[in-house]
């Protein structure tokens, strides 16, 4: 299994450690990353203007690459997915965007849609199966009460990222089991972090970040998990009882990967 690979700038400073056990994680489990050549930063949000196309050209630099390699995309940070699919969707569904993209960067090929875009846990769950994912542990997390933390941007709008139910997920979960934990349920596992209102209002980041670790404490939370950089911060700095690591941290433990 090859695919293309765009790590974002995130993943190359700050969330090194998401970037690193996710690669030895491909490995192990049989897949090939190809970080693309010339990717460059999404931008880190999505513009809804319709007529905006300068901030989405790198995402679409990059579907263009990969779809020449004949691959699908994988990524891990929630930001990067999110604008990375979305930008996929206009290209495939607004005749008029892909038209002001296609006179814009003068591709050898318009991007016909044939590559996907795929988060690394729908690569778990889709591609390896939990099943056959169960069957590689060899260091499970029993015993361990660990929470799914989603966030906002992996699950909406669910029409275009079509990873789960934004209101009732259940991967991140599936997840745990398979390697041997037991999910907690708790209110707030998919209640944005305030992560994009964090310099206009540091105070609202807080209070947000503080009650969604308080309620993942008050299940009895051991650990909780995420995927997104930006979320892991904020959580963190929540200073709750309950350790805070990217999934791909504990998915590396339960292989028994060596360098993790």
């Amino acid at each position: 299994m090859t695919y293309s690979y765009y790590p974002g700038c995130t993943l190359k400073t700050k969330a090194k450690e998401l970037d690193r056990t996710a690669r030895l994680c491909a490995e192990k489990l049989g897949a090939n990353l190809r970080e693309l050549d010339n990717w460059q930063c999404c931008g880190g949000a999505y513009t809804a203007s319709s007529d905006e196309i300068a901030t989405k050209l790198s995402s679409v630099r990059a579907l263009l690459e990969a779809e020449s390699r004949e691959e699908d995309i994988i990524t891990l940070c929630s930001a990067c997915h999110n604008v990375l699919k979305r930008v996929r969707n206009d290209l495939t569904n607004d005749a008029n965007f892909a038209f002001k993209v296609n006179n814009y960067v003068k591709p050898e090929k318009p991007f016909e849609g044939k590559t996907r875009v795929i988060h690394f846990l729908e690569f778990l769950r889709d591609e390896v199966g939990f099943d056959n994912l169960r069957e590689k542990v060899v260091n499970p997390f029993t015993g361990k009460k660990i929470a799914a933390y989603y966030g906002c941007l992996l699950l909406r709008p669910s029409g275009v990222m079509d990873m789960d139910d934004p209101e009732n997920p259940k991967i991140l979960e599936d997840f745990i089991r398979a390697i041997g934990g037991e999910p907690v349920m708790y209110p707030y596992r998919n209640e944005c972090c305030g992560g994009y209102v964090a310099l206009e209002d540091k105070s609202a980041t807080v209070k947000k970040s503080e009650k969604i670790v308080a309620s993942a404490d008050g299940f009895g939370a051991d650990i909780i998990i995420t995927a997104c950089p930006l979320c892991l911060y904020n959580l963190e700095s929540a200073k709750g009882n309950s350790e805070v690591k990217y999934f791909t941290e504990l998915l590396a433990h339960a292989l028994g990967i060596k360098e993790a």
